[in-house]
């Protein structure tokens, strides 16, 4: 009885564990449902992503989500079916405060909780608010814009949907930050109704309102880029700053655009998806909230935009960890599911028990490991993050160093430059300027200058940015002092035949400026044109002044620039590549900041083939100048001279040696060098001039049409020119029948590997790095012409032979000796077979078939036809039983005497004899 009793209440003890041990899914902890307006833009995916990271901590609660794509109607149809499903809580972002305002009352009313992002109802019945302040947004953004713009500018808002709050607390914002900074104003209001595609239309509608704008505040970053694209379209992208709001993360948002450039800066307008989460678990877990939620934000500009990427890409890195931790903490506890289900079908023996207790207790151990773990690689991140932070600094300071190190370098030049420059103006006195050695000494007497100027360009440029350049600004005569600097440059543009001269619209008389920093800014722009101005051109300098300012500009009819040179031609260290003459890209650059620190602009307007104009403005009278700023007129030191020397030198053209071509022997090679500065291209040719004959072109297309036109035994080209690259044109090169023979030799500054390797494979023979050896290039152009040459005999004693003939070195090159043999093999018995004819079928002209037959197989095509016709005849002398006249016909000679007579002088012998001895 007993035992039947502790096996009943042992078999009921079994039944109630099992019961209690059964695996029912958990249910979720809460429902949270969340009414978007529309969730299309960048932003408001944000928020949701935000919410989903923020719920990925929070595994047991469930997520309703529903978009109202910009409808109020549907908004509050999604909402009533949330209802229905019974969520605990109710997140919502109104499409529009008055509509949805019932929706909004009704919940609350039903005890469900309601939190409000972003955008408020028209009621107080809510539970939370969670948004950004948008005036304290407008606010900010009008702060930085006075900071950027040093107290004076106009700027252009363009605002969001008319009557939008947002778009009206912004524009508050703005208007207070600058109430007490006169000299900033909103010069003009567009509205882009939050869209890019509206802004762009209203601001190429009033475009005119753009002339004078400093700063454009827009009031989404997708408004602000529009904006940027239209400046850039209108030219006007320089010199106007333009901020945007919401810097949001990933491709395309605000963080992107401010690194990029593309935004000056960008204020942060929180998506408070993170938050709303957060308050709706404290709501539902009954601890302290706040019902009003305003998230605090900062301005993002070129100073931290790069610390605020590496936050998100670490943020976005951790969120990954945790869900793959989540996705490890699943995997185990269904496992361990699994596990109790086995368990409770083996309970009934009681040695499983303990088996069952400690299986739960490793899984318990599992968890604390995987939780220490997620703890461990918390606080390595945390450390990483304090790493990169001290990285940072120190390579900042690391960049400073060698800046400054840099920068003393530079200063140490001026030294041993003066003492290369006087001991060479003494030679120069003493050296004819025809003379090979006097242009040689002239050649260095330039550059010198010119590296003495890139030195002191480097050396203001430091002082720029550390400040240390003080204006001592004088009143001056503005006409007699260019004057005097135009009188400078007469000399070099006469030899030029260049019409250089000042254009007095209305003389300013006297103006504040530093004679010591605008000179360097008049001299920059006039040797600027003289490179770019084509002999018999013209320069003209336009003096005119308005109520404010003194005007000069700059013109010039030469090369002109592109509207992506021209955007870029004031930022330090940008060189064109189409340029016929590159310099270092400090020049404008520093031309610009020496206008600035006279609080003066310096602009541009080119076209391509067209010119230039450069113009400056200086204000008048010296109420923009400080006490400090200003000095005596007679204290102010004028050092015209040493400038004038050093811009003036570098634009000077060597003189013109002895041209005694006539005299000279016809050359039995020829070779072409292409080179866009003018020096070189002349040591190059006056070096090669004894050996071969020369031609010589600028650019890449002049020198393309010239390798067409004199199809040269070698070609010297550089790779960085105007027109097309050195490697474009060998492509081209080798990929014509005309001229895929010749052998191309590159030179490059662009010495990296590769450079190099990318260099070979566009078909150049060889690829030799600046600065270079003379000696190594001649040998370099001696050995290529020798097995060039090694490469005609091999092809002339070969091509006789048809199937035998080596694997040439150009595909090209074989396929048309394969053509030509083969044509004139089926013609050996048409007698009125003819070169033009050949030309036809191949496709050149009679001219370029004969340079070619004559690169390739060194004799005349009309010579290898008849050397093709008399082997043919001695192969059917020796070979078949037809007459000599017979023979005659077939190989298309008419005339039997003929025949004999061509057949002796070329064998020694008649047919006949011929014939007999075989």
């Amino acid at each position: 009885m007993r035992s039947r009793i502790f096996f009943l209440i042992l078999f009921s003890t079994l039944l109630i564990t099992l019961a209690g041990c059964s695996n029912k899914p958990k249910q979720a902890e809460y429902t949270i449902g969340f009414s978007q307006c529309v969730g299309s833009d960048l932003w408001r995916q944000t928020m949701l992503e935000e919410m989903k990271m923020e719920l990925s901590l929070h595994p047991h609660s469930k997520f309703i989500y529903a978009d109202a794509n910009n409808s109020s109607s549907r908004q509050i149809t999604q909402v009533q079916d949330m209802l229905s499903q019974g969520v605990d809580i109710l997140i919502i972002s109104p499409n529009e405060a008055l509509p949805l305002t019932g929706i909004v009352e009704e919940t609350y009313k039903k005890g469900i909780p309601v939190v409000v992002i972003d955008r408020k109802t028209s009621s107080s019945l809510y539970t939370a608010y969670i948004g950004a302040e948008n005036y304290q947004i407008g606010k900010m953004a009008g702060s930085y814009l006075v900071n950027i713009l040093k107290g004076k500018g106009n700027i252009l808002e363009i605002m969001g949907l008319p009557g939008s709050s947002p778009a009206i607390e912004r524009g508050r914002g703005l208007m207070e930050a600058i109430r007490n900074h006169p000299g900033v104003q909103v010069s003009a209001q567009l509205h882009g109704d939050w869209l890019p595609e509206n802004t762009a239309r209203e601001l190429l509608r009033n475009k005119d309102k753009l002339k004078d704008v400093s700063a454009i505040f827009a009031h989404n970053d997708m408004m602000a880029r529009s904006a940027r694209q239209v400046l850039r379209q209108l030219g006007l992208d320089s010199g106007i700053k333009v901020v945007g709001v919401d810097a949001l993360p990933g491709k395309g948002g605000g963080l992107d655009m401010v690194g990029s450039g593309m935004l000056t800066a960008s204020v942060l307008y929180p998506t408070g998806g993170k938050e709303a989460i957060s308050v709706a678990l404290r709501i539902l877990g009954r601890q302290s909230f706040q019902k009003e939620n305003l998230l605090q934000s900062l301005i993002i500009d070129s100073s931290n935009v790069q610390l605020m990427k590496l936050q998100w890409a670490r943020i976005n890195s951790q969120q990954n960890d945790i869900e793959r931790q989540q996705v490890l903490l699943a995997d185990q506890f269904e496992i361990y599911k699994n596990q109790r289900l086995v368990l409770n079908f083996i309970v009934i023996t009681l040695v499983l028990a303990v088996v069952f207790g400690g299986l739960a207790f490793h899984a318990l151990l599992e968890n604390r490991k995987i939780n220490r773990s997620l703890e461990h690689k918390n606080q390595e991140i945390l450390m990483q993050r304090n790493q990169l932070i001290e990285m940072s600094e120190k390579a900042e300071a690391a960049t400073e160093a060698k800046l400054n190190f840099f920068t003393n370098i530079s200063h140490e030049f001026r030294t041993p430059l003066t003492l290369i420059l006087s001991p060479l103006e003494d030679l120069l006195k003493n050296e004819k300027p025809g003379t090979a050695a006097g242009r040689e000494l002239n050649l260095i007497h330039k550059n010198v200058y010119r590296l003495l100027r890139l030195v002191n360009q480097l050396m203001d440029y430091r002082k720029i940015e550390h400040k240390e350049f003080k204006l001592h600004a004088s009143a001056n005569p503005l006409l007699d002092f260019l004057k005097e600097i135009i009188d400078s440059f007469r000399h070099n543009a006469g030899k030029r035949h260049i019409d250089l001269r000042l254009i007095v619209r209305e003389n300013p008389q006297l103006v504040w400026f530093d004679v010591n920093m605008l000179d360097k800014v008049i001299f920059n722009l006039l040797s600027n044109a003289l490179k770019f101005t084509a002999d018999y051109g013209r320069i003209y300098i336009a003096l005119g002044r308005t109520e404010t300012e003194a005007i000069i500009e700059v013109s010039d009819n030469g090369l002109g620039m592109t509207e992506e040179e021209l955007g870029q031609i004031f930022n330090r260290f940008y060189q064109s590549d189409t340029n016929y003459s590159r310099g270092s890209g400090l020049g404008l650059s520093l031309s610009k900041e020496l206008m600035m620190l006279h609080k003066g602009t310096i602009s541009a307007s080119s076209k391509k083939g067209e010119g230039t104009v450069f113009t400056l403005r200086l204000p008048l009278g010296e109420e923009h100048l400080s006490a400090q700023e200003k000095i005596p007129q007679q204290s102010q030191g004028v050092r015209l001279y040493d400038e004038m020397k050093i811009y003036t030198t570098a634009v000077e053209k060597e003189p013109a040696g002895n041209v005694s071509a006539g005299l000279d022997l016809i050359k039995d090679q020829s070779v072409l060098i292409i080179e866009d500065n003018v020096e070189l291209l002349d040591y190059l040719s006056r070096k090669f001039e004894s050996d071969y004959e020369i031609f010589t072109a600028t650019d890449g297309n002049e020198g393309l049409n010239l390798a067409f036109e004199k199809v040269p035994d070698l070609i010297i080209s550089d790779i960085v020119m105007p027109g097309i690259s050195g490697k474009a044109f060998t492509n081209q090169l080798k990929s014509d029948i005309r001229t895929s023979h010749i052998p191309v030799i590159l030179l490059t500054a662009q010495g990296s590997m590769e450079q190099q390797i990318t260099g070979i494979q566009s078909h150049a023979d060889i690829y030799i790095t600046k600065p270079f050896n003379f000696e190594y290039l001649q040998a370099n152009v001696e050995n290529l012409i020798r097995n060039r040459a090694m490469l005609k005999e091999h092809y002339i004693s070969d091509i006789s032979v048809p199937g035998s003939r080596k694997t040439t070195a150009n595909t090209i090159d074989k396929k048309f000796l394969n053509d030509f043999a083969g044509l004139v093999e089926q013609n050996l018995g048409n007698e009125h077979f003819s070169v033009d004819e050949i030309s036809k079928v191949i496709g050149v002209s009679r001219v370029q078939l004969y340079r070619k037959v004559k690169a390739l197989l060194n004799c005349s095509v009309t010579d290898y036809i008849l050397n093709r016709r008399l082997k043919k005849a001695k192969y059917y002398l020796s070979n078949e039983d037809y007459s000599v006249a017979e023979i005659s016909y077939k190989v298309g000679i008419s005339s039997p005497t003929y025949f004999s007579t061509i057949f002796k002088a070329k064998y020694g012998m008649t047919p006949t004899e011929f014939k007999k001895s075989s």
